[in-house]
Order: structure tokens, then C-alpha cells, then sequence
């Protein structure tokens, strides 16, 4: 099992209802094909840095997981069939970068308990 990192965003007009959905197909996608979900976040509506199918925002969502090799593709397929994304980034991690999102998460904890 490798650790991987996937960032989607999500076409700006959908409702909240509808984003979770989404999310929540490519959870059950993963699931479905025995991978573990370690982490998600929301990121919430951000500016995108150029346009992208004439839309200047977008809802990003952030999904850590373990999973076999072979199950990116079929999940990436599943992100090119979805029209409410419009980009996707999936990236395997290494030590170091697992590393980092271990910090990253302990970091966003401090943080939440703080407020």
C-alpha cells in the first residue's frame, strides 16, 4: 500500500449539499477499492490563479489515503467523468512528504483547539 494525496476543485455553483456529495462518491470510490482514507479536508471557495473553464474560483478539497497503485487510475478516470471538478492533482508520497503532512495536521489541531 502506498500513501497518496489527491486535491480536487470543484466547479463554484454547486450548493453545499452537492459538494458533499462529490466528496463523498470519491470517498466511497476508494472504499469500494479497499483503500483507507487517513485524511480529508475542506478547504472551502478559493480564488483560483487563472481561469479555468471561464470560472475564477473554486471549492478545494484535500483527500490522504492508502491505497494500491493500481487503483489511481481507475480513480483518476473517475474524476475525468465527474463535470462538477475541474482539476485534480494526485501525488504519491514519500517519507519526507509524509512527514511534512503529519506536521501540517498536528499544526491545523493546535490550531482548531486554540480557537
Amino acid at each position: 500500500m502506498n500513501n497518496y494525496e489527491t486535491v480536487f476543485i470543484m466547479n463554484p455553483v454547486l450548493s453545499d449539499e452537492q459538494v458533499r456529495e462529490t466528496v463523498k462518491k470519491f470517498i466511497d470510490h476508494l472504499k469500494d477499492k479497499k483503500a483507507k482514507i487517513s485524511h480529508e479536508e475542506n478547504w472551502g471557495l478559493k480564488k483560483l490563479k487563472y481561469v479555468i473553464q471561464k470560472k475564477k474560483t473554486g471549492f478545494y478539497y484535500l483527500l490522504e489515503f492508502q491505497a494500491e497503485g493500481s487503483v489511481i487510475n481507475n480513480f483518476e478516470i473517475e474524476f475525468q467523468r465527474d463535470e462538477r471538478v475541474i482539476r485534480w492533482q494526485t501525488v504519491k508520497l514519500d517519507k519526507y512528504a509524509m512527514e511534512y503532512a503529519d506536521r501540517r495536521r498536528k499544526k491545523l489541531n493546535e490550531k482548531s483547539k486554540s480557537e
